[in-house]
């Protein structure tokens, strides 16, 4: 069963280095599907694996923590895999219809393995320095990725993207060394024994601080937010929903795994310093939002405003704020990539992203107007969708716990994510173009698929959310009290 643990991580490898070897395109396409769709497979075993057994490790070589690399996988890692390789899954097919032949021969299937192989190892680390470590090659795949196009906005955007991750890099590397100077480990559930006192604690809050920005950049967190907006709208459709899903979710997990299990942030200054960002992180995203017109930067900033609501629930603390951060992460990923794949689309069709270029969707495209109303309106958090859930969820720990005024500002977030939606809806779909002549260029069959895929998914999560909320409070209290987790680790894996 253990085994399990790195599949996720040699599948896309293997693919990436299939692709270096093999020039034809056509398999590299095939192979994109086949290879997600056996990630896909692998990590709901993973889930049904860890549902049934508990927390699943592997010690790599044979090597026992805390001294060997250490896979683990426990609810929130198994949950976190899953929705990504969905994401991966989807995001192949998507790229069938996206990627050009010249892309492809320039290697983009390449390092879209390895972006994805990255992702699925900083999930599954056992310790801060491989988390580090699959953050770097996710930083130089995604940069490869952003700018593979050659445009100057391409150049642009992804210099900004890598010149604020390389200071992140850096901050994460120097609080690593000061971690492990106090410590002499870096394995997470033995930091979390030899920092279990407050006092142990208290002498590594410079390391926590420079750990804590550091995943704050790459969750896209108020005010290191900047290089998000100017990067995600300018890669291919299929780039930027890949993004979109995954990459700031990495962090957004990065900062709930370590301000649980080693730093306890319940109680803490820096639980309110935490709020104070997610806050300020909702407000300027959705603002921000509001004063665009191109769809993709339109949710680029939806992106952080969203961000906020997860790390909310983190700083709020107890079991009913960790419930909300697992559970709308996991509904935002889903909606958010899918709203990405609608940009891509409507790009498609009109050639223009500019929704007020645009418009007549909504009486030549039926099927795919009402593909549209599924994601932007749970992100919205109209009732019955996922978002509702979603966000009802940090409503009810905000006012359970006494935070109204993280109350009243997740409502007002909420009715201007609406309208930035509705916004949309009637330039791209309700109001004729602006030219009168409606769009006609053929929507791929391959665009559609993972769009009505990643749909279904948010109406399953929408009618049917008990089954996600009880697993996500399970993950939730397997982060409140880490002692399974320990002990997985630490002594029943020898």
């Amino acid at each position: 069963m253990s085994n399990l643990l790195a599949f996720p991580i040699v599948i896309p490898f293997f693919c990436a280095a299939l692709n270096i070897l093999v020039k034809n395109g056509i398999f590299r396409r095939v192979l994109a599907v086949v290879g997600t769709a056996a990630t896909l497979a692998v990590s709901i075993a993973l889930l049904t694996a860890v549902e049934a057994s508990g927390v699943v490790v592997l010690n790599a070589g044979g090597w026992a923590a805390p001294f060997g690399i250490v896979l683990v996988a426990d609810r929130l890692t198994a949950l976190m895999v899953a929705i990504s390789a969905c994401v991966g899954f989807c995001s192949a097919i998507f790229s069938l219809g996206d990627v050009g032949s010249a892309a492809n021969r320039a290697g983009f299937y390449t390092f879209f393995h390895i972006l994805l192989g990255g992702v699925y190892g900083a999930f599954l680390s056992g310790d801060l320095f491989n988390i580090f470590v699959w953050f770097e090659v996710m930083l130089v795949s995604s940069f490869v990725l952003i700018s593979s196009g050659g445009s100057k906005a391409q150049i642009g955007g992804g210099m900004k993207y890598v010149t604020l991750n390389f200071i992140s890099s850096g901050l994460f590397l120097t609080g690593i060394g000061l971690l492990y100077g106090k410590a002499g480990t870096l394995n997470l559930a033995d930091l979390a024994l030899k920092l279990a006192s407050p006092a142990d604690r208290e002498t590594m809050l410079p390391a926590a601080m420079l750990i804590f920005t550091a995943f704050g950049i790459k969750a896209g967190l108020f005010p290191l937010y900047s290089w998000l907006p100017a990067s995600y709208h300018n890669p291919l459709p299929t780039v930027s929903a890949v993004f979109a899903g995954l990459l700031t979710k990495v962090g957004v997990y990065a900062l709930i795994r370590i301000f649980t299990l080693v730093f306890p942030l319940e109680g803490t200054r820096m639980a309110d310093l935490l709020l104070i960002l997610s806050l300020l992180t909702m407000l300027f995203g959705v603002f921000g939002a509001a004063t665009q017109m191109d769809a993709r930067r339109i949710l680029s900033f939806h992106i952080i405003s969203q961000i906020g609501y997860m790390t909310a629930g983190l700083a709020m603390g107890g079991l009913g704020g960790l419930l909300s951060s697992i559970f709308y992460t996991i509904h935002h990923i889903a909606v958010k990539t899918n709203l990405f794949f609608v940009a891509g689309i409507l790009e498609h069709t009109s050639g223009s992203g500019v929704i007020g270029r645009i418009g007549g969707y909504w009486k030549t495209r039926p099927l795919f107007s009402f593909l549209f109303i599924v994601p932007a309106f749970s992100l919205a958090g109209l009732p019955p969708l996922s978002g509702f859930w979603a966000k009802l969820l940090v409503l009810k720990s905000a006012l359970s716990l006494g935070f109204a005024v993280t109350a009243v500002i997740a409502l007002f977030v909420g009715v201007y994510t609406l309208f930035s939606m509705i916004k949309i809806w009637n330039e791209a779909f309700l109001k004729a173009p602006p030219t009168g002549d409606h769009p006609t260029r053929r929507i791929p069959l391959v665009f559609f698929i993972p769009v009505m895929l990643l749909a279904t998914l948010t109406l399953f999560f929408s009618l049917i959310p008990q089954g996600l909320l009880s697993f996500a409070e399970a993950a939730a209290a397997q982060l409140i009290n880490p002692t399974e987790y320990i002990n997985a680790v630490l002594f029943l894996s020898r």
